[in-house]
């Protein structure tokens, strides 16, 4: 057994027909096929353009995610999410970010596109990253946070320099005692232990975007997953006092 990262999960022989079946599928690379099928985006044509932004170097910060961080927009342009462009311009362009936000997109989608070209060549100081929500209905609480773990050690491993910011998995659905709700709750516990690692920070957000009964606002998330325009808001002013800690810099 190896431990990573503080979380421990089983190492075999890669090529295997044992190796495949006891390692979760949260940390087997892939690419994302959903979004195509869905005709929701094409998912290869937005890992072209981070791999041709990536090539032109000066990338300071990664926003490492799925569609919720693929929700920011910015660089690269994603006409979809123009709507947070002033966000994007106060909070993120200044500290020249990349999107790597991608629809669809579990754990091991992230770790296939890591693993192929979306940080090759770039030295970023901090990268902050949310991922796991859409683990929820296939994985257990354990395999998504050792998915996260896996995106964390691999970013460690190919940029040692940088900084990790890991965010807990936002609130997804209305009531606080669902299912998913506890299950998000206990992901966020495991992964909070990552941070034995002095490069590594985490914070949850969830406190400020649900109310005093724990419920979360159709207001803020109008699908209960995805947040809006005013829940970026509440959101990036939240984060940025870890952000600019963690950056430098002055705070935006």
């Amino acid at each position: 057994m190896k431990r990573i990262l503080g979380l421990t999960i089983a190492v075999c022989a890669i090529g295997t027909a044992t190796a495949q079946e006891t390692r979760p599928a949260s940390i087997i690379p892939s690419i994302d096929e959903a979004p195509m099928k869905a005709k929701s985006y094409d998912w290869n044509a937005r890992h072209q353009a981070v791999l041709e932004r990536v090539k032109k170097g000066k990338v300071e910060l990664l926003l490492v995610g799925d569609s919720i961080t693929h929700g920011w927009g910015g660089d690269p342009f994603d006409a979809s999410s123009a709507g947070h462009n002033d966000l994007w311009d106060k909070y993120f362009a200044p500290r020249n970010t990349l999107n790597l936000g991608f629809g669809w997109d579990r754990t091991e989608h992230v770790l296939w596109r890591l693993q192929n070209g979306e940080i090759d060549g770039i030295s970023p100081k901090l990268a902050v990253v949310l991922i796991g929500v859409n683990n929820l209905g296939r994985d257990s609480a354990d395999d998504v946070a050792t998915g996260t773990a896996e995106i964390v050690r691999t970013l460690r491993t190919k940029l040692p320099r940088m900084k990790i910011l890991i965010l807990g998995i936002l609130p997804y659905e209305h009531e606080p005692t669902t299912w998913n709700r506890q299950k998000i709750a206990a992901i966020n516990t495991k992964v909070s232990g990552l941070t034995t690692d002095p490069m590594i920070s985490y914070l949850d957000l969830s406190p400020v975007f649900l109310s005093s009964d724990g419920t979360l606002s159709k207001e803020l998330f109008p699908d209960y997953l995805h947040p809006n325009h005013r829940a970026r808001e509440i959101w990036a002013e939240a984060m940025e006092p870890t952000l600019a800690k963690l950056f430098g810099g002055p705070r935006r």
